[in-house]
C-alpha cells in the first residue's frame, strides 16, 4: 500500500509581512517548523515529510534572506512537483507604508541592507516572479494575529483535489483595494445606504440595508450574473493550477453596499457546493 504523503507549507513574501507570526500559527496547528532552511537543502528535507518515521506535516519559511540563492527557489519547486509532493506556497504581503512602518517601529534592519524606502521598492522587484507562483497571497496590511491564524486555519481544510477555496471579502475603496484580490468587483452603481438616515449607522449585516438594496433596479440580475460568471471562471482556475481564489467586492467605504453583496455571494456559491470564507474588511471603520 502507498504511504501517504504529508504536506509542505513554504511561508514566504515581503519581509515585515508577518512570516514569523504565520510560522507561529502553523506550530500551532501541529506542524514541524523551520525557518530560512537553505533552499539547497529543501529537495533532501522534503524527502523525510510523509515518512512516518520523521515528519508529517511542516511549514518552511524562506525569505529574502536566502540573497543568490533565491533565484534557484522557483526551479526547487517545480523539482518538488515531479516528486509528487503536496506542496503549497503562502506569500505574506502588506502595503509599503505598513511594511515600512513596521520596520520603524520595531527598528530592524532591512534584510537588503538599504533604507527602507529603496529595500521594499527592491524585494518587490526580486519577489515578483514568486508572488505570481503563489497558491495563496494574503495581505496582512489589515489583519490582527487572531485573523491571521483563522484564515491559515481555514487552508488546512483543503484537500488535494479539484476543490478551491474561495475567499469573498467586503472592503472600501477609500481604505485601498486588498492586495491579496485575485478579482475586484466595484459596486458603487448601487445607491449608498449611507445618504438614508435610517440606515447610516448600520451595515450590510443589517436586515433594513438588505431590504433597501434589494429594491434597487439592477441589484437582482447584478447579483445573479456576477455569480453564474464566478461558477464558470472556476474550472478554468483549477484547471490552472490555482488552490485559492480570493474575491474582492468593494464600494465607498466597505460598510453597506459591499458588505451585503458580498455575504449574498459568499451565501450563493456556498449554496452551490463550494468552500468559502466570509471577511469584511473595513466595516468597523
Amino acid at each position: 500500500m502507498t504511504q501517504k504523503k504529508g504536506k509542505i507549507f513554504i511561508i514566504t513574501g515581503m519581509s515585515g509581512a508577518g512570516k514569523s507570526q504565520a510560522l507561529k500559527s502553523f506550530e500551532d496547528l501541529g506542524f514541524y517548523c523551520i525557518d530560512n532552511l537553505p533552499i539547497a537543502l529543501i529537495p533532501q528535507f522534503a524527502g523525510l515529510v510523509g515518512d512516518r518515521r520523521y515528519l508529517k506535516n511542516v511549514a518552511l519559511g524562506i525569505d529574502i534572506r536566502e540573497g543568490r540563492f533565491f533565484k534557484d527557489f522557483i526551479r526547487t519547486l517545480d523539482n518538488l512537483g515531479k516528486l509528487g509532493l503536496d506542496y503549497k506556497v503562502i506569500f505574506l504581503d502588506a502595503s509599503d507604508a505598513v511594511l515600512m512602518q513596521r520596520f520603524s517601529e520595531t527598528r530592524h534592519r532591512h534584510p537588503l541592507g538599504k533604507n527602507i524606502a529603496a529595500a521594499v521598492k527592491e524585494e518587490r522587484r526580486i519577489l515578483c516572479d514568486l508572488k505570481a507562483r503563489a497558491n495563496k497571497v494574503i495581505d496582512t496590511s489589515k489583519l490582527t494575529l487572531g485573523e491571521l491564524k483563522e484564515m491559515l486555519s481555514s487552508m488546512m481544510e483543503l484537500k488535494r483535489t479539484a476543490e478551491m477555496k474561495l475567499s469573498v471579502l467586503s472592503f472600501g475603496y477609500k481604505y485601498g483595494i486588498p492586495l491579496d484580490a485575485d478579482l475586484v468587483m466595484d459596486v458603487r452603481f448601487l445607491p449608498n445606504p449611507y445618504y438614508v438616515p435610517s440606515l447610516r449607522a448600520k451595515t450590510g449585516l443589517d436586515a433594513p440595508v438588505g431590504r433597501y438594496l434589494k429594491t434597487k433596479p439592477g441589484f437582482r440580475g447584478f447579483l445573479k450574473s456576477y455569480t453564474e460568471q464566478i461558477k464558470a471562471l472556476l474550472p478554468l482556475y483549477i484547471k490552472e493550477g490555482k488552490s485559492y481564489l480570493t474575491i474582492a467586492i468593494g464600494c465607498t467605504g466597505g460598510r453597506h453596499r459591499s458588505v451585503y453583496i458580498t455575504r449574498e455571494l459568499a451565501r450563493k456559491l456556498s449554496e452551490g457546493g463550494f468552500s468559502v470564507s466570509e471577511y469584511h474588511r473595513d466595516i468597523r471603520k
